[in-house]
């Protein structure tokens, strides 16, 4: 089951899946875009579900256990990335539902089918955090910040989880050309069929952290050079903006 599957990575990462012959469940709050997926894929499944609706989490989850009692895969992949400026009062709406997408949203879909999870002889949990839980982009601040905490949540729940048949891995992807923010053919970000075909090749290696190579050294942000570092990074985002 794959949250956020009705376009971007996460209809990237459906799409791969289902070639490799898995049964594949997307899902997500736009029904056009879901409809599009599996019109695209014959024999994946879609429900819609709002990743921010602690009621919409319940319901759907017990549906899909019902429908797919061997659902043994939940890839927490659904995501908003609006722009903020920390210096300046944030919007509350905004601000809420960026955290209830991106950590609830991840933290209760996990709740909800953990025990499910549990009864099966080999299941994982994929969380798909971002290089910026490692170095923030400043005026992404409040994404940054909820990303960054997803990642800690994938160590301690990786840890928790030790001794069960339930594995975590976490995917921290680059900038991918995704309308994630704008789908513009920037060349600073990865294009989405690489992204795909690297991230699928490392995640069968049971890695528990899934880096494309080309941001490891993002992901490798040296420790008391931190300061230095994330201004540098930052400055260059100014320089050369992302297009909005």
């Amino acid at each position: 089951m794959i949250t956020g599957g009705g376009s971007g990575i996460g209809r990237g990462l459906a799409e791969a899946f289902h070639k490799l012959g898995n049964q594949v469940i997307i899902s997500g709050r736009r029904k056009s875009y879901l409809d599009d997926v599996i019109n695209a894929n014959p024999g994946m499944a879609a429900y819609e579900l709002d990743i921010t609706d602690v009621e919409s989490i319940n319901s759907v989850t017990k549906r899909i256990i019902a429908d797919y009692p061997g659902l043994n895969v939940l890839v927490n992949n659904a995501g908003i990335m609006p722009f903020d400026d920390a210096a300046r009062p944030i919007d509350e709406t905004g601000l809420q539902s960026i955290v209830n997408t991106n950590l609830l949203g991840p933290i209760r879909m996990t709740s909800a089918l953990i025990e499910h999870l549990k009864t099966k002889a080999d299941a994982v949990i994929i969380n798909n955090t971002s290089v910026l839980a490692y170095v923030p982009i400043a005026y992404n601040a409040v994404y940054s910040s909820t990303k960054a905490a997803l990642h800690s949540y994938s160590l301690s729940l990786r840890f928790a989880l030790r001794e069960t048949s339930v594995s975590v891995q976490e995917i921290a992807p680059p900038w991918v050309d995704t309308d994630l923010i704008k789908k513009s053919g920037d060349p600073r970000a990865m294009p989405l069929e690489a992204f795909v075909k690297e991230t699928m090749t490392k995640l069968a290696s049971d890695s528990p952290e899934i880096v494309v190579d080309i941001v490891k050294p993002l992901r490798d942000n040296p420790g008391s050079g931190e300061h230095v570092f994330f201004t540098q990074f930052n400055q260059s985002l100014i320089d050369n903006p992302i297009p909005r």
